[in-house]
Parts: C-alpha cells; sequence; structure tokens
C-alpha cells in the first residue's frame, strides 16, 4: 500500500511538512505517563513520537485503510495500534494511570476531543496538537479577548493552556480551507473549583450561549437570588467580560439560595 486517500466525511488532512511533525513530538512534557496518539493516518507524527523516551505509546485510528497502511509500515506498534474510535472508546479499558493525548485532530471533532479530555482531567495530565486555528485561539484566550468562551473557560479551570505556533494551509494534503496552530494543555492539580464542578458548567454555559446580553439577561433562566441579580455588579457584565473566579463567584449564589 503506497499511501491512504484523505476522506473528507472523517476530516482528514495530513500534515506533509516532517519538521512541524517533529516539533509536535518533541513538545510532550510528561513522557513518564501513556502516550495516545489520535488519528495517526499514515503515521507522519508517529515516525518522530516513536523516536521519544515515552514510557508506553498507542494510536487510535478508525479509518480502516489507515490501519492497513500502519500495519505495514509501522509493524512495532503491535498491540499498540488499535482500530477504533477515540470517542466511543472507553479510555479505563486503556489506561490503568495518567495519559497524555497528543495528534493532528480530525477538525470536525476536535471539540468533542477536548470534552472527552475535561472528562478524564485528573488522569488526563497533558495534551499536544494540531487544531483548526480559531479553536486554538478559543482554547488559549484571555478574559475579555472576542475568542473567549466556554471552551475557554473550562479548560483553563483545570488546564494551563498555551498557544505554540501557527500552521499554513499548505503544510497538508489535501490543503485545508482554514489555518491550524499547535496548543499544548498542561493539567494545574493547584487549579481547584470551590464551587460545584456540573453546576459550574451549567452558569457558564448559558452564559455563552447569550453572550450579547448583560449576565442579568443571559442567566435569566436560572435561579439566583433577586437581590443578587440587583446588587452584584457582575450581572451588568457579558459573559466574555468573566473570570473563572467570577464564574465560581455566581455558582456559590446558586448553591448557598
Amino acid at each position: 500500500m503506497k499511501t491512504v486517500h484523505a476522506k473528507k466525511r472523517l476530516g482528514q488532512h495530513f500534515l506533509t511538512n516532517l519538521n512541524i511533525a517533529r516539533q509536535i513530538a518533541e513538545s510532550v512534557r510528561t513522557p513518564e505517563a501513556h502516550v495516545l496518539e489520535i488519528g495517526p493516518g499514515m503515521g507522519v507524527l508517529t515516525q518522530y513520537l516513536l523516536q521519544q523516551p515515552f514510557a508506553d505509546f498507542s494510536v487510535i485510528e478508525l479509518d480502516e485503510e489507515s490501519v492497513a497502511y500502519l500495519q505495514e509500515h509501522f509493524p512495532q506498534l503491535g498491540t499498540h495500534l488499535i482500530h477504533g474510535d477515540f470517542l466511543r472508546y472507553n479510555l479505563t479499558d486503556l489506561f490503568d494511570d495518567s495519559f497524555v493525548i497528543v495528534g493532528n485532530f480530525p477538525y470536525n471533532i476536535s471539540s468533542q476531543i477536548l470534552f472527552k479530555l475535561l472528562d478524564h482531567k485528573d488522569r488526563a495530565l497533558e495534551l499536544v496538537g494540531m487544531f483548526q486555528k480559531e479553536v486554538a485561539e478559543r482554547v488559549t484566550a484571555q478574559c475579555g479577548h472576542k475568542q473567549y468562551g466556554i471552551l475557554s473557560v473550562l479548560l483553563q479551570a483545570f488546564y494551563d493552556t498555551e498557544y505554540l505556533f501557527t500552521v499554513g494551509e499548505h503544510e497538508f494534503s489535501p490543503p485545508p480551507k482554514v489555518k491550524s496552530a499547535i496548543i499544548r494543555l498542561t493539567r494545574n492539580f493547584d487549579k481547584k473549583l470551590n464551587c460545584d464542578e456540573q453546576l459550574f458548567k451549567t452558569v457558564v454555559k448559558t452564559a455563552f450561549n447569550y453572550r450579547r446580553k448583560t449576565l442579568r439577561n443571559a442567566l435569566g433562566s436560572l435561579d439566583f437570588p433577586a437581590e443578587v441579580v440587583q446588587n452584584d455588579p457582575l450581572f451588568t457584565r457579558r459573559a466574555e467580560q468573566l473570570t473563572i473566579a467570577d464564574y465560581e463567584r455566581l455558582t456559590r449564589y446558586l448553591e448557598n439560595k
């Protein structure tokens, strides 16, 4: 098998710049954990990940054609080549302990990958990967920035986020219609929410679903005490103007009713 044909339905864009692949592999900072590459395709990134001193390394690939290619060209993967859908895979079947996620992620599932990371934040120590530039900017955006949103708040509540570098369209085959970027997320266990986590998520998502409105209107569906809505200046602001600590404060109002 000489090559794998990129499939639009899987959001496949194969990285062709070997230097960028090497940079991604060398950006992983937690080699003592199990490292999992998502969507290796033809192994452009895999070849450099295999050169790193990881304690353990596996890949997971949904596309049958890519799996056959990897079996032929990377026989050393053996049983560490998993044919499956990362989003549906039970990660507790894969890892007994902490792990790291890395990859040139399909753009059509990139946000879902990030939310699955959050679901496993107690053991997912790091993520290094390629995203659509707009998604990368949302993940790393700070309070007050126009890209600051749900992903920014929820991920930064637990992870330190870094925008590493931008990648142009011409570095892929086929080239995507948008620029890409590499980001790194590192679990920071000093970051702890001082409120109920599920309620925090509800407040954040509700606020950003109506981001053009002040919070007095955006959060109207949640049962905040009337005197709080009237007197706390947070309710005069919009969603992107609030820090994580501000969202914790709002959440505690609902907890302490």
